[in-house]
């Protein structure tokens, strides 16, 4: 039971929804940059919600199916063809065997992920599908994909669908399937070394628009903009950063840490991207520009409470709607 990649893209993988339990042993999280994107799309389909997806950058991906499946998509805006109909982010598509779905390159964002029926079936390394690109290890071999290599997927139970339309009609909310944001701000919460920073560079912070540069990855997005300076030049001790982390270097040009991140670090941490908002950050691209905006902790947890309660919202709504 397989699909084939006919045209692999520019950099795709497989991923989940990470390795949580082995950053204290220095082993990145990886796993899809917007969890929160892939277990909508996996709900869709009618998957776990941890199952094995594919993480897509820029588009230009195409898959043959051998198989009948269901498929759904969330992420930044891209035309997704099957055949000559659109898939739009958010919708189910029920796949025969010969159809082809295609990504064309992304308008808005950088990054979708596509929820497969079943999943995608490779080897569980360190408790996790997801590939690891810096330590080359799970997924496809630890790489991306490549031309005409096959995809093994898991089992697909029929029952699970929840549509008998080639593409449905209905869509899971828009902000939780098209996340990207034409002009985005990135809600934070102060870091540990926020003390560490003058009032005037804590106004470059939060007021100046900061532009993304090219020299940026899976690991982290680095920006340019005004220059930010810490108060004091004491040494600091390397301690456990995360997804979200703000460090500031020497450059004075922030970093916004994500997915694949290291476990520790040395430099200062001005502040961290709040957990509802790092979808957003997933979709920024080289020349993108972005804002910071505070919010306070409590509000923080407050946002991630009400999004898990509306999740199982709509996952209790699915059910009712599969036989």
């Amino acid at each position: 039971m397989k699909a084939i990649v006919t045209c692999a893209g520019f950099l795709s993988s497989v991923q989940d929804l990470g390795r949580t339990d082995f950053r204290r042993f220095g082993v990145s999280t990886s796993g899809a940059l917007d969890s929160f994107a892939l277990r909508v799309a996996n709900l869709l389909v009618g998957n776990d919600e941890d199952a094995a997806g594919l993480e897509i950058t820029l588009g230009g991906v195409q898959l043959r199916f051998e198989v009948e499946r269901i498929v759904a998509w969330c992420g930044g805006e891209f035309d997704v063809q099957i055949g000559s109909r659109a898939l739009p982010a958010g919708h189910v598509a029920h796949l025969h065997s010969g159809e082809e779905l295609k990504f064309g390159r992304a308008q808005i964002g950088c990054r979708c992920w596509l929820a497969i029926s079943g999943g995608i079936d490779v080897p569980v390394v360190l408790g996790s599908r997801s590939t690891d690109l810096r330590a080359n290890f799970g997924g496809i071999q630890g790489r991306t994909l490549r031309n005409g290599e096959p995809l093994s997927l898991g089992e697909f139970r029929r029952s699970e669908t929840a549509t008998t339309e080639h593409i449905s009609s209905w869509a899971g909310p828009h902000d939780w399937v098209s996340p990207a944001k034409r002009y985005p701000v990135l809600r934070f919460v102060r870091g540990v070394d926020w003390s560490r920073f003058d009032d005037v560079t804590i106004q470059r912070f939060t007021i100046h628009e900061f532009s993304v540069s090219p020299d940026s990855d899976r690991m982290g997005v680095r920006l340019d903009g005004p220059e930010l300076k810490r108060e004091d030049e004491t040494d600091l001790i390397s301690e456990a950063v995360a997804p979200g982390t703000i460090q500031v270097p020497p450059s004075g040009k922030p970093i916004l840490l994500l997915g694949d991140c290291q476990t520790i670090g040395g430099y200062p941490k001005i502040a961290h991207v709040i957990t509802v908002d790092l979808g957003i950050a997933a979709q920024l691209r080289a020349g993108d520009a972005v804002r910071f905006f505070e919010v306070s902790l409590q509000d923080a947890h407050r946002l991630l409470l009400e999004r898990e309660r509306d999740l199982e919202r709509f996952r209790i709504g699915l059910s009712l709607q599969r036989p």
